[in-house]
């Protein structure tokens, strides 16, 4: 679906999936041919729930204890909007499902809202001594905010063909005849991104493990952000993994087609799985949000 956030097609025109669900064309472009792309779908949107879902906590969070600045690494929430913005760049360009390009577009507003939170803390608790962290911070939101502006604004126009559900095999020879169609430079360049930002996702988690480990504590951190990010990032997966392959393309093109978008989801889940454990770890003898932050505080203040 080289449109990537094309419009969906207008009611009743269904000439280009004749057999698909009508409901899965209108809403999310793609030809869902059987119960099995269906169930692909309908995963797919339960993930986006979950991701929609697991900021609020965190938000909640913050508010409520004031130590986000101190609680969440600044190289945690950077790499994960570092992740996430070549996550949407590579997802558009390598061709990938309507899907996988809504997700990312919300991963990343929903990433700019955590970083503004933190600079806000940030400067709240230490003034004019967290400069570098705080440049940083709205560094990465101007660059996020212009590259969803971009994505979002970028009008394809025409409806859709039936070539459009005609898929890409990274393995493709590029013959002419029936099959899928040669992989082009573009999706190369999109693959390649994707593969990135699987790394940054993965690197994402460390300095968040490494910050629970120091602090001995988890205070001021949502354990719901975690799970509902674990939960969001196995459907999301899943519903990838289910979805039948394009025409003419092999069961193994489709998986490394998607395979970094695979690892970005379902290779965190280890990691994530980690970070679960610190929670149970901290949960006693931690001090309260409350007492870390005038401890936070009387340390700046002798400073």
């Amino acid at each position: 679906m080289a449109e990537g956030l094309r419009a969906p097609p207008p009611p009743g025109n269904g000439s280009e999936c004749p057999d698909g669900a009508r409901w899965v064309l209108r809403l999310l472009g793609e030809c869902a041919r059987d119960g099995r792309d269906v169930s692909s779908a309908l995963l797919g949107l339960l993930s986006i729930g979950c991701f929609a879902a697991a900021a609020l906590p965190q938000f909640y969070q913050a508010c409520k204890t004031g130590i986000m600045d101190r609680a969440l690494s600044i190289y945690f929430l950077l790499g994960w909007l570092g992740g996430d913005l070549l996550n949407l760049i590579g997802s558009f360009l390598a061709n990938q499902l309507p899907l996988q390009v809504y997700t990312a577009v919300y991963y990343v507003l929903a990433d700019l809202v955590m970083l503004s939170l933190y600079g806000y803390y940030k400067a709240k608790n230490w003034g004019t001594g967290a400069t570098a962290s705080i440049n940083a911070a709205c560094l990465f939101c101007l660059l996020g905010t212009a590259t969803t502006l971009t994505v979002l604004s970028h009008d394809t126009g025409p409806a859709p063909n039936p070539a459009a559900f005609g898929g890409r095999s990274l393995l493709s020879l590029g013959l002419e005849g029936p099959g899928p169609e040669p992989i082009s430079k573009t999706e190369i360049i999109g693959f390649a991104i994707g593969s990135i930002s699987s790394v940054l996702y993965l690197c994402s988690r460390l300095p968040q493990i490494y910050t629970n480990y120091r602090r001995k504590s988890t205070a001021g951190v949502s354990f719901l952000l975690f799970a509902l990010v674990m939960l969001g990032n196995l459907l999301y997966g899943t519903s990838v993994l289910l979805k039948n392959p394009e025409p003419g393309q092999s069961e193994g093109d489709y998986i490394l087609h998607h395979l970094p978008w695979l690892i970005g989801s379902l290779g965190v889940l280890s990691l994530d799985v980690i970070i679960s454990f610190q929670f149970l770890a901290y949960r006693t003898g931690q001090p309260s949000a409350g007492e870390e932050r005038e401890a936070l505080l009387a340390e700046h203040g002798d400073s």
